[in-house]
C-alpha cells in the first residue's frame, strides 16, 4: 500500500513534466508533419504559404514540393499568387497517404513539410482523360470518354455576365470538351478590350511579362472548375496570332515563364488539356503572312519539351494547324488536333500518326460572310458522323451573325443554330457504343464503316445509294435504320450472318446493326 501511494506521489511530482513533454511532442510532430490536407483521388490539394512581397517574387522567388506515398515521389512546382501568398497545388493520383516537404531559395517558404490524405473519388470523379489503345480516349478511372468538342475562343475574356450566359447555355448543351484561350484574341467580331489580363498592365497600357495578374488567373481558375462540374474538358490555347497587344511576340524567356506558370498554377486540374496554339503556323516564320509572332519551328518543340518535362501530370497535349500541319508523330504530342474539312481521310490520319485524331476545327455552323463560318446545321451535323465512322473525334462551332457582335465561337453566350440538338442525338449513340473497340473501314466515298466485328456495326451512307458488308459470327442481327437529323430510329427486318446488302433510300442515312444475344 505505501509502495503504491508513493508511486502515486512521483507520478503527481512529475506530472507537469509529462504534460510539457506531451506538449513538445506534439509541436515537433505538427512542425514534422505539418498541417494535413484531405482531397479526393485526382482532386487538388492546396498548399498555401506566407512569403516575400518585395522584389519581383514571379522571377526572383523559386518554390517547389515534393510529395512521397513510400512507392514514388512526385514533384511539383508553386507559384505566386500576390499580396505574398504562395500556392503549390497537387493532384494525386492513389489513395493513402502522401508527405511533403518545400524546397525555396526563400528560407521561409523552405523545409515546410505536412501530409495531404487522398481518399476514394467520389461518383462522378472519373479522373483525367488519358490516351488508350493508340487512338482513343478514356477517363482515368476506366469510364469511356468520348470527345464531342465546341469552340469559344476568348469566352473568358468578356464581362462577367456573359461568361456566366455561357456556363448556362453549355450546361444544357452537348459537348464535354472547349476550346478556349488563355490570351484574348482582336480579330473579326473580337474587338472589345478585357478587362483583365494575363499579365500586369503599366499606367501606358504596356504590359510587363515578367509578372502575372492574379485577378485575371483566379477567374480562369474558377471557370476551369465550373467547366469541370460539368463535365467538360479545358482545352487551353496557350498561343495564337490573333493579337495587339504583343503577347504573341513575347521573347523566349517571357515565352517559357509564362507556359511554366500555367503549369504550375492550372496543371492540378484534372479537366485541363494543353493545346500549343490556334493556328501556330501563322505565328510562325517564314510562315506566317498577315498575323502577329515571331516563332520558329523550333520554338513549338521546345514549348511541348517544356510541357512534357514540367507537367507533372502529363496532361493531353497537341497543336493547331492553319495551313501547315504539325509533325503529330513527335512523342511528345499526345493526339493530333486539326483543322480540315475532310473528314472522310480521319481513317488516314489515324494511321499516318497512330494517336488519337481530333477535328478541333471543321468550319462553323452559322451566316458570317467569312467562308468558314457559313456550314449548314446539316453540314456541321453530317461532319460529326463522317468523322466518328472513319473512328475520330470531331469539334463543333457557330458563328450566326449578331448586332452586339457576340458570336458564340468568339465569345460565347447563347447558341442559335440547328446542329447542337442533332450532336446530342449523335452523342447519346455513339457512348452508347463500344467505340473504343470498334475499328473504321474505307467502303468507298459514300459509304463508311465502323464496327466491332460479330458485335455492332455502324454503316453511313452520305448520300442515298448501296450499302454492302459482311456480318461476321452465328448470331442473327438486329438492323435499325436512323435518320440522323429528324434523330428518327426504326427497326427494320433482322439480317442473318453473311452478305449484307441494302439500298440507303436518303442522304444523311446511318445503319445500326447489333448481333443478338
Amino acid at each position: 500500500m505505501k509502495k503504491n501511494k508513493a508511486l502515486n506521489a512521483w507520478s503527481y511530482s512529475f506530472l507537469p513534466i509529462i504534460i510539457l513533454l506531451a506538449i513538445v511532442i506534439s509541436l515537433i510532430g505538427t512542425s514534422l508533419f505539418g498541417k494535413e490536407v484531405t482531397v479526393e483521388k485526382w482532386g487538388v490539394g492546396t498548399i498555401e504559404l506566407k512569403g516575400p512581397s518585395s522584389g519581383n517574387p514571379y522571377t526572383d522567388v523559386v518554390l517547389t514540393a515534393v510529395f512521397n506515398n513510400d512507392k514514388k515521389e512526385i514533384k511539383v512546382t508553386g507559384f505566386y499568387d500576390g499580396f505574398g501568398r504562395y500556392i503549390i497545388r497537387f493532384s494525386p493520383d492513389t489513395e493513402g497517404q502522401w508527405k511533403y516537404k518545400t524546397t525555396s531559395n526563400v528560407a521561409e517558404l523552405s523545409g515546410k513539410t505536412g501530409i495531404l490524405n487522398c481518399v476514394k473519388p467520389s461518383s462522378d470523379n472519373h479522373g483525367p482523360v488519358k490516351v488508350v489503345d493508340t487512338y482513343y480516349f478514356k477517363y482515368a478511372d476506366g469510364s469511356p470518354y468520348f470527345s464531342v468538342g465546341t469552340t469559344c475562343y476568348a469566352w473568358i475574356h468578356q464581362p462577367d455576365s456573359l461568361q456566366e450566359r455561357t456556363l448556362k447555355t453549355l450546361a444544357s448543351a452537348p459537348f464535354n470538351k472547349i476550346r478556349m484561350c488563355i490570351f484574348p484574341k482582336s480579330y473579326i467580331y473580337n474587338a472589345n478590350e478585357p478587362s483583365n489580363f494575363a499579365f500586369m498592365r503599366h499606367a501606358d497600357s504596356s504590359f510587363d511579362f515578367s509578372r502575372f495578374d492574379p485577378v485575371f488567373w483566379r477567374n480562369l481558375e474558377r471557370r476551369i472548375v465550373e467547366l469541370g462540374k460539368l463535365g467538360i474538358q479545358a482545352d487551353l490555347i496557350l498561343f495564337h496570332p490573333y493579337d495587339r497587344w504583343g503577347f504573341s511576340e513575347m521573347d523566349q524567356a517571357s515565352d517559357d515563364r509564362y507556359i511554366r506558370y500555367a503549369i504550375a498554377r492550372l496543371g492540378a486540374y484534372q479537366n485541363v488539356w494543353w493545346s500549343l496554339a490556334n493556328e501556330f503556323d501563322f505565328m510562325t516564320i517564314p510562315v506566317r503572312v498577315n498575323h502577329r509572332g515571331n516563332k520558329h519551328l523550333e520554338d513549338w518543340d521546345r514549348f511541348f519539351s517544356i510541357l512534357q518535362k514540367e507537367d507533372p501530370y502529363q496532361r493531353l497535349r497537341s497543336i493547331h494547324n492553319g495551313k501547315i500541319w504539325y509533325d503529330h508523330t513527335k512523342a511528345w504530342v499526345t493526339h493530333a488536333s486539326i483543322q480540315n474539312s475532310n473528314l472522310d481521310k480521319g481513317i488516314d490520319l489515324r494511321e499516318k500518326y497512330k494517336k488519337p485524331v481530333v477535328y478541333d476545327e471543321c468550319r462553323y455552323e452559322g451566316n458570317i460572310e467569312r467562308g468558314w463560318g457559313q456550314l449548314t446545321g446539316k453540314m456541321m451535323a453530317q461532319r460529326f458522323w463522317i468523322g466518328a465512322i472513319n473512328g475520330c473525334y470531331v469539334g463543333h462551332g457557330e458563328t450566326f451573325l449578331d448586332r452586339n457582335d457576340i458570336l458564340w465561337w468568339a465569345k460565347g453566350g447563347t447558341l442559335h443554330g440547328e446542329s447542337p440538338t442533332r450532336i446530342a442525338f449523335f452523342r447519346k449513340i455513339m457512348e452508347a457504343l463500344p467505340f473504343n473497340e470498334m475499328i473504321p473501314v474505307h467502303q468507298d466515298f459514300n459509304v463508311f464503316i465502323l464496327s466491332k466485328p460479330r458485335t455492332v456495326y455502324l454503316a453511313y451512307a452520305v448520300k442515298a445509294g448501296p450499302i454492302s458488308l459482311k456480318l461476321e459470327g452465328d448470331r442473327d442481327f438486329t438492323v435499325e435504320a436512323i435518320d440522323t437529323w429528324n434523330m428518327t430510329t426504326e427497326t427494320l427486318n433482322s439480317a442473318e450472318p453473311g452478305e449484307f446488302n441494302f439500298t440507303a433510300p436518303k442522304n444523311d442515312y446511318l445503319l445500326k446493326i447489333t448481333a443478338g444475344r
